[in-house]
């Protein structure tokens, strides 16, 4: 699997401090991703999985705080049998695992034995909506969302938050959310940014998607409402 970017982050994708695995590729099209350059499945280094394992074994020590690797991408589902065969190796070393994605993957229920903690994006709970704007619909988001909390799977949930994109509506997401039992499901609102802007080469086409204080106190208001557990950060 292809690596175009790598590097240590605390506690901003998943537990501790983390070594992050941005795989290339993605099957979205988000016109406010701020990785634009993963877009694509031919950037970055050739990894295998003993490859990864040899450089997590070798970054132990610095896993403190509960740390691990995290694979993200771009969409790390994209390498699935690559990913499959990485996880398993890094779970039998004893190392934890986090993986973001944005769960459009059939086979995800075959990694989610080998994650220890699982981060999807859920962008809109109108199909329609989101396939118009990144390509792809939520149809199999939602059945992956779905199985989580029927199994009772730990599962952090991101919503980014943009501008004439997803922020007219806030009941609709706790209506669609608040059918299920969410009790081992967490809520992360991420407001836009820009700061992968300067890194496209295509026309970037968000022209206003900063959403004010307000409006985030008013999703947070609403998801508490709807007794939805949240993590503000």
């Amino acid at each position: 699997m292809k690596v175009f970017q790598k590097g240590f982050n605390f506690s901003q994708d998943g537990p501790g401090n983390r070594l992050v695995y941005h795989l290339s590729g993605c099957n979205m099209r988000c016109p406010w991703c701020s990785n634009p350059e993963g877009m694509k499945g031919d950037k970055g280094v050739d990894c295998s999985p003993e490859d990864i394992l040899k450089e997590a074994v070798s970054s132990k020590m610095l896993f403190f705080s509960g740390g691990g690797v995290t694979f993200t991408g771009g969409e790390a589902t994209l390498w699935h049998d690559e990913l499959l065969a990485t996880l398993k190796l890094l779970k039998e070393a004893g190392i934890h695992t986090a993986i973001e994605t944005n769960a459009t993957s059939e086979k995800l229920p075959e990694l989610l034995e080998y994650i220890d903690y699982f981060i999807m994006d859920f962008k809109h709970f109108d199909t329609q909506v989101l396939k118009e704007y990144t390509g792809v619909g939520n149809e199999i988001i939602k059945k992956n969302f779905e199985r989580n909390c029927n199994q009772g799977i730990k599962q952090h949930i991101r919503i980014p938050l943009i501008n004439g994109f997803n922020t007219d509506n806030p009941r609709g997401f706790c209506e669609y959310f608040s059918k299920f039992n969410t009790d081992n499901t967490v809520f992360e609102f991420l407001a836009y940014h820009e700061y992968g802007k300067e890194k496209w080469t295509e026309e970037y086409k968000i022209k206003d998607g900063f959403v004010s204080k307000e409006k985030l106190d008013e999703f947070r208001d609403i998801f508490t409402e709807y007794n939805l557990n949240l993590i503000i950060t």
